[in-house]
Order: structure tokens, then sequence, then C-alpha cells
């Protein structure tokens, strides 16, 4: 039997304390709430107890922050969508940021299994003043178990209203988007960082950011070619890498993440523990 699960994450701030509350339907919940940087910020760890997203299943997560809230929402472990027989899996995230509220959506990656059909939506609602980070990294099958993307089907959606919209269907069958130099070129993993506001970010604000993704590109050798930053939109700054593993790609979009969190909100990169363990 399917599973269908939703999560409601409301945040708000009393001028000193990030609150947060949860309700959940289904197999979604809130694993840990911590406050490892002080009352301000509060990092949410999600977990899927089935462990695995198949054919037929919705997982549906809304967030909602007040002003002054700062919430980081991560996860312990990748997400995984297995094969389906027919049915589409969905995941669907939307979040609604109010006038100086910021949001750090860094779950760990999502793992697209040979024969899977997903259809993963992001939408997030940043109000004048609202800022976020928010990251994206999709692997397709299991290079290093030399498991292979052969057949399936990801649709992906990402949705920044007003600013972003990328709406893109990744076919295992596709050997152009898939194999050429102008689509994966071969790799099997794409990953995306973006830093986001609700209102124009400052040019020198743009550059500076712009500057800090290149620089740490540069410090990975093994991906200089496949991996740049661009600003999208002027409220919107976009890291994009393509690698055969997760682990470079991770590194990567994890260093800049730091990088314009320190410029950006001056504070530490502070990852979460729960990556470590």
């Amino acid at each position: 039997m399917p599973w269908h699960a939703h999560l409601q994450l409301d945040y708000t701030h009393d001028g000193h304390t990030t609150g947060a509350l949860d309700r959940h339907e289904g197999p979604l919940r809130v694993l840990q709430r911590l406050y490892p940087e002080g009352p301000g910020i509060c990092h949410h760890v999600l977990v899927h107890p089935p462990g695995g997203i198949v054919g037929g299943d919705t997982l549906q997560v809304d967030a909602r922050l007040a002003s002054g809230a700062h919430a980081l929402i991560t996860t312990p472990g990748a997400t995984r969508f297995y094969r389906s027989n027919g049915p589409m899996a969905e995941q669907r995230v939307k979040a609604a940021l109010a006038d100086g509220a910021r949001l750090e959506w860094l779950p760990l990656e999502t793992i697209a299994y040979t024969g899977c059909q997903v259809q993963n939506t992001l939408q997030f609602d940043l109000a004048p003043g609202a800022q976020m980070i928010g990251w994206d990294l999709l692997a397709l099958g299991l290079p290093a178990a030399e498991q292979a993307f052969l057949q399936g089907g990801f649709l992906q959606q990402l949705n920044l209203p007003g600013a972003w919209l990328e709406r893109g269907r990744i076919d295992a069958a596709d050997a152009l988007l898939l194999d050429a130099p102008l689509g994966w070129d071969g790799k099997r993993v794409l990953g995306t960082l973006w830093f986001a506001a609700g209102s124009a970010l400052p040019t020198a604000q743009r550059d500076v950011l712009l500057d800090a993704a290149r620089e740490q590109v540069a410090t990975h050798e093994t991906l200089t070619r496949h991996a740049g930053a661009t600003a999208v939109h002027e409220r919107v700054v976009v890291l994009r890498v393509l690698a055969d593993r997760v682990e470079p790609a991770m590194a990567l979009v994890s260093a800049v993440r730091g990088a314009w969190r320190q410029l950006a909100w001056s504070l530490a990169p502070n990852p979460p523990r729960i990556w470590r363990t």
C-alpha cells in the first residue's frame, strides 16, 4: 500500500528564540530539534522511517517562517526513490518566508534508482527582506556500486516565484542529455546550490557571493571543468556542479554554502552534526 505523508512546520520568533511547531500525518516527521548555534536558529532533522520512496508514495513538506525566524532543515541520510511498476512517486516541498525570515534547506542527496518514476517539486515563496540558502543534489543510479540508471524518469521543478523557475525531465533513455558535453557529459550527479532573497540583492553583494563560489570551485581541481556560478536573476545566485560521485559535489556545495553564510549573514559555517555521525 502506498505511503501518503505530510509534515507541517511552523516557525516563530519572539525576538530571541526561533520556536518550532511540527504536525505530521503518516511516516514523515521531525527526528530532532536542535539549537547548536543558540536559540535564534532552529536546526530540524527530518526523517522518513520507511527508508525509501516507491511508486504511488507521496511525501509533502509545508513550512511557514514568521518574521525573524531562522530555520535549518536537513536529513540524516539520502532520500531514495526506488523502482516503480508504473505509478509516480512524488515529493512536494513548499515554504513561505515572511519579511526578515531565513531558511536553509539542506537535505542530503537524492538517489534515483534505475526504474524509478519520480516527480520532485520544490517551491520557496520569499517576502521582501526574506533570504534563503538551499541546495539539491541528485544522483542517478549507484555509480560506486556499478548500478547504472538504465531506465525510468525523474521530473524536477524548482520554483522561486517571480525570480526563477526550472522544470526538466531526466529520462534514462535520453543519451543526448546524459552523455553529451552540453548535457550531463557522462556524469551522474548534479548539484545545485542557490542563495535567494525576496528583493533584489545589491550588485556588490551578488558579485561577492559569485566570487566566493568561483574561488571554491578553483580549489576543487577535479570539478573545475564541471562547475560554475552565475546570477540567474537580481534576487538569485546559483552554483551548479556535475560529478561522478556524490562526495566531491557535496564537498563543494558545502564549502560554498559555508562561505555564503559568512558573507551574507556573518554566521560561521556550522555544518549540522548529523552529517558527521
